[in-house]
C-alpha cells in the first residue's frame, strides 16, 4: 500500500491550515454582511423582498432552503442562518474540527456552504458577485482537505490550483479579449480612479505617472496568465514562486481598491502552490508555533502518517464528480465568446470567474438629495451619504474590504446607466418614507430620522483632484454636475 503515500501531499500541512481558517474566516465576514444588509435590502419589507421572489419564480434553479414549506423566509430566520453560519466559521478558525478524525472538517464547510447558498440563490442583483461564487465554491472544497489525522490530499490540493487557474487566467482572458485599454496598456490610466469603490491610496495611485501605468498593465498580464499555469503544472519551488507573485498583486489590490473578500480569497487559495519547504524558507526556519506540541502536523510532515484508503477513495470520487462538472468551464475559458463570472450548475461549484472587461474611462456618481423646506433654495438641499461610494468631495475614500457594502456597489452599475432599475425607485420611496433599515445602511442620513419633504437625484462626473488642487482646495474629488435624474419628488 505504499502507493497511497503519492496520494498524500505531506509538504502541504501550512497551506491546509491558512485555506482552511482563511476560507472559514471569510465565511464569518460574508455572514456578517448578510445580518447587517439583508433585511433592508431583501427582507420581508426590502428593496426587493424575498418572499414575493419565491413567489414568482417557479422551483428549481439554485436550491435554497427558503423554498422549504416548513422553514420559508423571514427576517428572524435569516438572522438565525447567518448566526450558525458564523459560529461554525469561528470554530474553523480557531481550528476545532481540524482536531477530530479526518472527516470532520468536511459537514462543517458543507454546513456553511449550504447555508450560505440558500442565501445567493435569493439573492437577485445584491449577490449577483463574482466572490459569491467563489466562496461558494471554495466552501465546498476545503473541507476535503481533511484535518489533521490526515495529510492534505493531493487530488484535492491540484483540484485548488485549477480554481486558481480558472479565476486568473479565465480574467486575463477576459480583458484581452474585450477593451483594447488592456492590450494598448492603457487600462491602468483609468482604474484606480473609476473602479466601484476606491480605497484610501486609489488617488495616489492614480497620479503615478502613464509609465507607471503601463507596467502595472503589463504586470497583471504576465501574472494571470503565466502565474496560473506554472502553479498548476510547473515543480517546486517555481510553483511557491508563481504562488507568491499572484499573492502580490492581490496584495496591490487590497490596498488599493475595495473588492469585498475577492482578494483575500484569492490570497487564500492561492497557498494551495506553496510547500511547507517554501514557507520556512520564507520565515527562517520552523514554522511559527509548529513544535513537538502540535502532534498532527508533527506526524504529517515526517511522513510516518499515512492516510487511510477509505479517505483517498471519498476525495477520488468527490475530484471525479467536480471534474465531470469542469468540462464548460474549461471550453468557455477557450471560447471567444467567454462569459464572465458565470456558474454552469445549480450548485455554485466549478465556475467561471472575471472581472474587467470593459473598462470605465470616466467616473459618475449618483446624488441623492433631501430637503425638509416646502418652497427650497438650493441650500435647503442636503446629500444623503453612503458609507463607502464617493460623495462628499472633501472625504478620503476609507478602507471597508472584506466587508461588502452591497447598496454601494449597486449604486456603482447605476451610474453606469442602469436607470430603470427596480430596487432604486423602492430605495427613494424609502427614503422618502424615512424607513429606518435602510437608513442604517447608510453614513449620514441628513435629518436624523426624519422623513424629508422632497428628494431629488443628480449625477455627477467625479474625478481625483490633482495635487495643485488638493493644496487650494482641500478636495479629495472634483466634480461637475451632468443632469438631474429624479426632479423634486414630494415626500413625507
Amino acid at each position: 500500500m505504499e502507493w497511497l503515500g503519492h496520494l498524500d501531499a505531506t509538504d502541504y500541512t501550512i497551506a491546509r491550515e491558512i485555506i482552511q481558517r482563511g476560507t472559514a474566516a471569510l465565511f464569518v465576514v460574508a455572514f456578517l454582511s448578510t445580518f447587517h444588509q439583508f433585511p433592508a435590502l431583501l427582507g420581508e419589507r426590502g428593496l426587493l423582498p424575498v418572499p414575493a421572489y419565491l413567489a414568482r419564480r417557479r422551483p428549481g434553479g439554485t436550491p435554497t432552503l427558503f423554498r422549504v414549506r416548513s422553514v420559508g423566509y423571514t427576517d428572524r430566520r435569516l438572522r438565525v442562518m447567518c448566526v450558525v453560519g458564523m459560529v461554525l466559521g469561528a470554530s474553523v478558525v480557531v481550528g476545532l474540527p481540524q482536531l477530530g478524525p479526518a472527516w470532520v472538517p468536511i459537514p462543517v464547510f458543507l454546513a456553511m456552504w449550504g447555508l450560505y447558498l440558500s442565501i445567493v440563490a435569493v439573492g437577485q442583483t445584491f449577490y449577483g458577485f463574482g466572490w459569491e461564487s467563489m466562496l461558494l465554491e471554495a466552501g465546498f472544497l476545503v473541507g476535503f482537505l481533511g484535518s489533521h489525522a490526515v495529510a492534505p490530499p493531493l487530488l484535492m490540493i491540484l483540484f485548488l490550483r485549477w480554481l486558481m487557474l480558472r479565476l486568473e487566467f479565465g480574467a486575463g482572458m477576459i480583458k484581452m479579449r474585450g477593451d483594447p485599454a488592456w492590450r494598448d496598456l492603457t487600462a491602468m490610466d483609468y482604474h484606480h480612479q473609476t473602479q466601484p469603490m476606491p480605497g484610501p491610496l486609489s488617488r495616489w495611485a492614480h497620479l503615478k505617472p502613464h509609465w507607471w501605468h503601463q507596467s502595472e498593465t503589463l504586470g497583471s498580464h504576465v501574472v494571470q496568465l503565466v502565474a496560473p499555469w506554472l502553479l498548476l503544472l510547473a515543480p517546486q519551488p517555481i510553483a511557491s514562486i508563481a504562488a507568491c507573485c499572484i499573492i502580490l498583486t492581490q496584495l496591490a489590490l487590497v490596498v488599493t481598491g475595495n473588492y469585498a473578500w475577492l482578494n483575500w480569497l484569492t490570497i487564500v487559495i492561492a497557498c494551495c502552490g506553496i510547500s511547507d519547504g517554501f514557507w520556512r524558507w520564507i520565515v527562517g526556519g520552523p514554522w511559527p508555533g509548529w513544535g513537538p506540541g502540535w502532534e498532527g502536523a508533527d506526524a504529517v510532515s515526517s511522513g510516518t502518517a499515512a492516510s487511510p484508503v477509505w479517505w483517498h477513495v471519498l476525495v477520488a470520487l468527490v475530484v471525479a464528480g467536480l471534474l465531470v462538472l469542469s468540462w464548460k468551464p474549461l471550453k468557455n475559458l477557450v471560447s471567444s465568446h467567454q462569459l464572465m463570472n458565470a456558474s454552469f450548475n445549480r450548485w455554485q461549484l466549478v465556475n467561471a470567474y472575471g472581472a474587467f472587461g470593459s473598462m470605465t474611462r470616466q467616473r459618475r456618481e449618483v446624488i441623492i438629495e433631501g430637503t425638509l423646506a416646502e418652497d427650497p433654495a438650493e441650500e435647503d438641499w442636503r446629500p444623503y451619504e453612503f458609507k463607502g461610494k464617493p460623495g462628499d468631495v472633501r472625504r478620503r475614500s476609507r478602507q471597508f474590504a472584506p466587508y461588502h457594502l452591497r447598496l454601494d456597489w449597486m449604486m456603482w452599475f447605476l451610474a453606469l446607466g442602469s436607470w430603470n432599475a427596480t430596487w432604486f425607485a423602492r430605495l427613494l420611496d424609502a427614503i422618502v418614507d424615512g424607513e429606518a433599515p435602510i437608513r442604517r445602511l447608510l453614513r449620514v442620513d441628513p435629518f436624523d430620522g426624519r422623513a424629508p419633504r422632497r428628494i431629488r437625484v443628480r449625477v455627477f462626473d467625479y474625478r481625483y483632484a490633482t495635487r495643485a488642487e488638493r493644496r487650494e482646495t482641500g478636495q479629495w474629488w472634483m466634480r461637475e454636475e451632468l443632469g438631474t435624474l429624479v426632479r423634486s419628488t414630494d415626500g413625507g
